[in-house]
């Protein structure tokens, strides 16, 4: 008689407007099984990238892939040419990347028609983002009709948040007629990354408060106290808050009324400028960080103000966290800026002795792929490099739930 064998894989998914990353996890040990991102879906220079980590081979392929349909069901191909394909009685369930879940979703959710239905009604919300997580989960659905398909949204994690950090200044009728509240993004990331810098700490996350800094192409700052979220800086959409790679952050709504009144823009016109052609980019005309500091050691002095003008609004936050905070255990940064770029940790920290944070030189220029930290070791509040891993956390969260309903 066979033994069966256990269910204990979860195919990650992050179904974008073009793009499919995916992720195959096993969650005996939350080792990766395989990996790979589809991209330029809908062109006719379609690519797909897929390598098996427990063989270490990788295959491309180049052509078009008309549809996430077809994207889909190719990345089904690749992972059972590898003996790991959808079919697998050890595969327990797919997790989805959501990226708005309102207030409605405060946790992972299995995903069924009202799951479905809700996601779609945020759509206004949230319109580059809902409908292509919305393609993926139903592709995948028809994949797989009978495995349970969990929905982790990136709002969850904020919804912790009070009212008095929540809410904007403006008549709440029309503020919750049409939705609008700071909801926060990144928060698969801020919900990892403030758990991974208690344990680095040897604490629990119900011990400590940490101020996280997502830096990567967007950019978010989370206020973290004892494992609950109490303020981020991105808003109802991802556009407020820090200056990132092509998004202005903060900025005077004025501006936008000035520029449809005085400057003729159109709506859409003002929405592509502060989405996609501002922050560093429009700053100075690059969105690299590295681009950007090698400039800067050049003499580049519209770099340079780049740089400062990054450094400035993220000095800011640390501070206004701090003080939403009261007491501070730790500052992490994370993504591929945060987790890379050691003149922005340098910059972000300096002049904030006073608060009890410093960077040692010689820490803060190691490369790692570890969580560590660069702090000096008689420092009051610790400064933590923590490497993200939103993919597990998708992961560990779906195998969680499904093993809870099973």
């Amino acid at each position: 008689m066979t033994a069966t064998r256990a269910a204990t894989r979860v195919l990650v998914l992050n179904s974008g407007s073009s793009s499919v990353k995916y992720q195959l996890l096993d969650m005996r040990d939350a080792s990766r099984l395989a990996v790979g991102l589809v991209e330029r879906i809908g062109e006719q220079t379609s690519r797909l990238k897929h390598t098996c980590l427990t063989t270490g081979d990788t295959r491309e392929h180049t052509g078009p892939i008309a549809d996430h349909d077809a994207a889909l069901k190719a990345v089904a191909e690749e992972l059972t040419r590898d003996g790991l394909g959808l079919e697998s009685p050890e595969l327990a369930a797919i997790g989805h990347r959501v990226v708005h879940g309102g207030l409605f979703f405060t946790e992972p959710t299995v995903i069924d028609d009202e799951v479905l239905a809700e996601i779609e009604r945020l759509i206004p919300v949230a319109p580059l983002h809902n409908p292509a997580n919305l393609t993926g989960i139903r592709t995948a659905q028809a994949l797989r009709p009978d495995l349970p398909q969990v929905a982790v949204f990136d709002t969850a994690f904020h919804t912790t948040m009070p009212e008095s950090a929540a809410r904007y200044a403006i008549d709440p009728k029309t503020a919750d007629r049409h939705r609008i509240r700071r909801y926060g993004f990144h928060g698969t990331s801020h919900a990892y990354v403030s758990r991974e810098t208690a344990r680095l700490l040897g604490k629990n996350p119900s011990e400590v408060n940490v101020i996280v800094l997502h830096l990567g192409n967007g950019a978010s700052a989370s206020a973290v106290e004892k494992g609950r979220c109490v303020d981020t800086s991105m808003g109802l959409t991802p556009l407020e808050g820090l200056v990132m790679g092509t998004r202005s952050g903060d900025l005077d709504p004025a501006v936008i009324f000035h520029l449809a009144r005085v400057g003729g823009m159109s709506m859409d016109e003002i929405d592509t400028l502060l989405n996609k052609r501002s922050g560093l980019l429009g700053l100075c005309g690059d969105n690299d960080m590295r681009e950007i500091r090698r400039r800067i050691d050049e003499g580049d002095e519209e770099a340079a103000l780049a740089f400062d003008i990054y450094i400035h609004r993220l000095k800011k936050y640390i501070g206004a966290y701090y003080a939403v905070l009261g007491t501070v255990d730790a500052v992490a940064f994370t993504a591929g800026v945060g987790e890379n770029a050691a003149p922005v940790r340098e910059a972000a920290i300096a002049g904030l002795e006073g608060l009890g944070l410093a960077v040692d030189p010689e820490l803060n220029a190691v490369r790692a792929d570890e969580a560590r930290l660069i702090s000096p070791k008689d420092a009051r509040v610790a400064v933590a490099v923590v490497p993200t891993d939103e993919e597990l956390e998708i992961a560990t969260q779906t195998y969680a739930l499904v093993g809870k309903n099973n």
